[in-house]
């Protein structure tokens, strides 16, 4: 049996890069930023000291100065933004990180995006589609599978990811998970 868990962060936004947040607005007069952290817990986007920002088709690299939670939210500070209107010009800005400066993950962990793209099939060899996105609930992490032209039907199922209960196979390199699952749920 194995321990597999699903990891943020999620999307990807190229072969090389994942998304770890944005920079939603300036916060104060002085440069900082609020930020939305797709990882978890949130802060985890704290411990990045680079930075790559992507804004309007252009990736600039900027180094962390100081990050702080603030009420249910993060605000950071990056080197060379001194001025509100220097963070309003980046607002909107997503968070990007090398892939290789992810950390190593035991073999049986996997990061959202590594889940998103796969297929699903079931013990049956019923095939439900392929894993569009993950999200939390609290209790645990859930799957959303479209259907697609190959696949069963075309139906949107959500899936809790429950390794050795639902999921009981993840193969990256064969790009499937296995599910135990009734497809007309």
């Amino acid at each position: 049996m194995s321990d597999d868990t699903a990891i943020k962060p999620e999307g990807v936004v190229s072969d090389d890069h994942v998304v770890l947040g944005k920079l939603t607005s300036p916060y104060g007069v002085k440069g900082w930023f609020k930020v939305y952290s797709y990882t978890s817990p949130m802060e985890g986007i704290l411990d990045y000291a680079d930075w790559v920002l992507e804004h309007r088709g252009q990736r600039t690299t900027r180094r962390l100065i100081q990050g702080r939670r603030q009420g249910k939210g993060l605000v950071a500070s990056l080197e060379g933004i001194d001025s509100k209107e220097q963070a309003e010009s980046l607002a909107g800005a997503q968070v990007l990180l090398p892939k290789q400066t992810l950390p190593e993950l035991s073999p049986d962990d996997y990061y959202w995006y590594q889940l998103e793209g796969l297929r699903v099939v079931t013990l049956e060899g019923l095939d439900l589609g392929r894993v569009d996105y993950l999200f939390e609930t609290g209790a645990n992490d859930v799957l959303v599978v479209k259907g697609d032209a190959d696949s069963i039907d075309d139906k949107e199922r959500l899936l809790p990811f429950l390794p050795d209960g639902v999921v009981r196979e993840t193969d990256l390199a064969a790009g499937k998970m296995t599910v135990d699952w009734d497809p007309d749920f």
